[in-house]
């Protein structure tokens, strides 16, 4: 196979690569989509429920955790900057940045969720369904969008400590870095839906 023949098909598994993963991010921005849909009609039907459950978040931990995803997507974003520019170490350093900010903003859910457990605020809590329907549809939207977010994050972990893996072995390169792009077009939905999701719950009060 020519070299100029290698390089095509080469050219057309990165752009079909490419337009998978597009349309995966698609996908996923159909399903929060129909999940904030749901939100604001609950939300137009519960108003007063909402407000008052919606102080009962952490606008700080919620603020931090922005702040962190904001981050990740900066160092992630440099990281394909830096394989381009043949620098192995730095996409290194900064790929596992992009892990480490993760993990703070998981571990920063964690005592969040705690926290909000630990006062009675979950599904299927006697002290939740004292309060009535409108906050038992808050905390329930609240839990389950904010956790699945939280197993996306998971899932960009995972696939960010494959990419790494990959880079430290010279698979990924200057002149192949297409996984390393799809991480980032991941990593980037996840800070997307965040930006969605943190003003709903913690700021429209």
């Amino acid at each position: 196979m020519s070299s100029t023949t290698a390089q095509h098909v080469e050219h057309r598994d990165d752009t079909a690569s490419k337009l998978g993963m597009w349309l995966f991010i698609f996908t996923e921005l159909l399903l929060f989509g129909g999940l904030f849909v749901v939100y604001s009609v609950y939300r137009y039907l519960n108003a007063t429920a909402f407000h008052l459950a919606a102080h009962e978040l952490d606008v700080t931990v919620g603020t931090i955790n922005t702040v962190i995803l904001l981050v990740s997507s900066m160092t992630i974003a440099m990281s394909t900057t830096a394989i381009q520019k043949k620098d192995k170490r730095t996409t290194l350093i900064l790929i596992g940045i992009t892990i480490l900010l993760a993990l703070g903003f998981l571990v920063n859910k964690y005592f969040e969720w705690s926290g909000k457990i630990g006062h009675g605020l979950y599904p299927g809590s006697p002290v939740l369904e004292e309060l009535g329907r409108g906050d038992i549809l808050f905390f329930g939207l609240y839990f389950f969008m904010t956790g699945l977010h939280a197993l996306h994050i998971i899932v960009g972990m995972v696939l960010l400590g494959f990419v790494f893996n990959r880079v430290r072995k010279d698979k990924i390169t200057h002149d192949n870095f297409q996984l390393l792009e799809n991480g980032g077009l991941y990593w980037h939905l996840v800070d997307v839906i965040w930006i969605f999701l943190f003003p709903l719950f913690y700021l429209i009060t």
